[in-house]
């Protein structure tokens, strides 16, 4: 899904900053780390089916009690994952206290580790740590928002498709990579990394994808052996109906990349509005999913869905599907809406706000019947 940008303030109003070295002060053993277990996540002791959701804004808030309130909502509602945006790349040097992450620039490139750079992450981490939350990080976005593959391309030249194999990129894409883990290895909050959001490579053959994350999985693991892994992929190209996103003309296939061992768990989203297909269409594509994942023993995650319209009638049913689905192991929802000190956090249609009846619906509802 396309990511339009959350307009917040962007006048910082940080209270009490904290480190990279404070992150992860509550070191735990490998054992204690959110893993897999059969087809199913273990976390904290725990193996059943989660529940949870996206939040791709909450990196970039500038108010601490905005990050505290909004993960506070979370635990209240019984929810245990969360995934966020772990980049945001620019090509020019903002101002007015932006936040940005990092800057790509052929001439040399910087990681902003400062008050308006990847503290703000420090601090979701933090955060969740104190409410046993668990993130999913990931470090590139294939859309513009946020800078992703499109500012490398800015930065490094080549294309979208040529992104995977270009040397310059891959080399920062991996020191950028290194930065973000090195201050959030030890930490209790993370339940995995993602390489990046819903890859793709136009016409390419699969392979190109594939090879990547191999490679790219593997340095992951080199950095922190303790946490899992995952592509964070659309699950494009598997064997189905012969509709678009059963197809392989974006480079990716599903059951290939399940078997590279250092990923440790398949990833696949729903989206029948952008994607000319039916919303009933969407409970097979789940079951398609989870019968792949059975298949190659790691469990699948339901890592974004959303409608346009119907959102209970319709995302409902695929929760209720997923759920009876063997191989799936938890679904997040796209996406989490909030209303903070700047307001109500971005509706694109597909939000789901905190306290609305959508929400009793698709959350309060689910984790009950999870439970």
């Amino acid at each position: 899904m396309i990511k339009m940008r959350y307009l917040g303030a962007t006048l910082l109003s940080l209270i009490g900053a904290v480190s990279a070295a404070a992150i992860g002060a509550s070191n735990v053993a490998a054992a204690s780390y959110p893993k897999t277990d059969g087809l199913l996540f273990n976390i904290d002791g725990e193996t059943k089916y989660y529940a949870g959701t996206n939040s791709y804004w909450i990196s970039f808030l500038t108010n601490n009690a905005d990050v505290d309130k909004t993960l506070d909502a979370l635990k209240t509602a019984g929810h245990k994952i969360l995934r966020v945006w772990g980049f945001n790349d620019v090509t020019s040097q903002p101002g007015g206290g932006t936040v940005y992450f990092q800057y790509l620039s052929r001439s040399g490139s910087t990681i902003n580790t400062g008050a308006n750079g990847l503290q703000r992450l420090d601090y979701v981490v933090q955060s969740a740590e104190k409410r046993g939350i668990k993130l999913i990080i990931n470090f590139v976005n294939n859309w513009s928002d946020y800078g992703g593959i499109p500012a490398y391309v800015t930065a490094f030249g080549g294309s979208q498709t040529t992104w995977y194999t270009n040397t310059a990129a891959q080399t920062q894409y991996k020191a950028y990579i290194k930065a973000v883990v090195s201050r959030y290895a030890n930490s209790s909050a993370i339940f995995a990394w993602e390489l990046a959001n819903e890859p793709r490579c136009n016409g390419c053959q699969t392979s190109v994808l594939t090879n990547w994350a191999a490679d790219t999985s593997a340095y992951v693991k080199s950095l922190d052996p303790n946490h899992m892994v995952t592509l964070g992929d659309e699950g494009f190209g598997l064997a189905g109906d012969g509709s678009y996103p059963y197809q392989f003309g974006e480079g990716l296939d599903f059951a290939a990349n399940l078997k590279i061992k250092t990923l440790d768990f398949g990833t696949f989203h729903l989206y029948p509005s952008t994607w000319g297909t039916q919303y009933d269409w969407g409970n097979g594509w789940i079951e398609a999913h989870g019968k792949a994942c059975e298949a190659a023993g790691k469990p699948c995650l339901f890592e974004e869905y959303g409608s346009t319209s119907d959102h209970c009638g319709i995302e409902g049913k695929w929760q209720s599907t997923a759920l009876a689905t063997k191989g799936l192991a938890a679904d997040l929802f796209w996406q989490l809406g909030m209303t903070l000190s700047t307001g109500q956090t971005h509706n694109d249609g597909f939000t789901i706000y905190d306290g609305s009846s959508e929400w009793t619906c698709l959350v309060t509802n689910h984790v009950s019947a999870i439970k």
